[in-house]
């Protein structure tokens, strides 16, 4: 009887839903995790005291990928963020963040692009997230990064003007 069921429901879905079943997703998350993480508060205790002026916050944000083997790549969100007031720096924060990711059917000429545009932008919110609870628990205000533009960070890195096609990198490891 079970198997007539499955029978009845693989009748019943849509004509090209079994083959794109089979094909699988172009892009699988494998895993997510952390590679560094460092918080610094160089002034602590002082520096948790009542400022007097808001800190200056500047974040950088990198993208690295590598080939692990056949259709299989790390990911890599590099993000660093230093908040001075002045001259004197009241915390800085390193986050490295990997992906392992699996891509089916991406054709060659696309795969750098997916790795740096479209794999960061899965992996950014949990690395946004691990920032601003980090700054939370060393006893400032959550750090919120906006969020990136990873295509026109991929475009500017490809040395193509914004607007233009930006050629793949048929490199996996280029870095963003």
């Amino acid at each position: 009887m079970a198997e007539n069921d499955a029978t009845n429901a693989e009748a019943a879905k849509p004509a090209g839903a079994a083959e794109a079943g089979r094909r699988g997703q172009p892009i699988t998350v494998n895993l997510q995790y952390i590679k560094d993480l460092s918080f610094e508060n160089p002034k602590a205790p002082h520096s948790l005291a009542g400022q007097k002026d808001p800190p200056q916050v500047s974040v950088a944000v990198e993208v690295k990928a590598r080939t692990l083997g056949p259709n299989v790549y790390e990911v890599v969100i590099e993000i660093h963020s230093e908040a001075k007031v002045g001259p004197e720096t009241v915390f800085v924060v390193e986050l490295a963040y990997a992906g392992i990711f699996t891509l089916e059917g991406v054709p060659e000429n696309a795969v750098g692009a997916v790795l740096l545009i479209e794999c960061p932008r899965l992996l950014f919110p949990f690395a946004r997230s691990i920032i601003a609870n980090a700054t939370r628990d060393g006893g400032f205000p959550p750090l919120m990064i906006n969020p990136v533009d990873f295509v026109e960070m991929y475009r500017r890195n490809q040395g193509t003007p914004t607007g233009a096609g930006a050629p793949s990198s048929p490199v996996p490891g280029a870095t963003a």
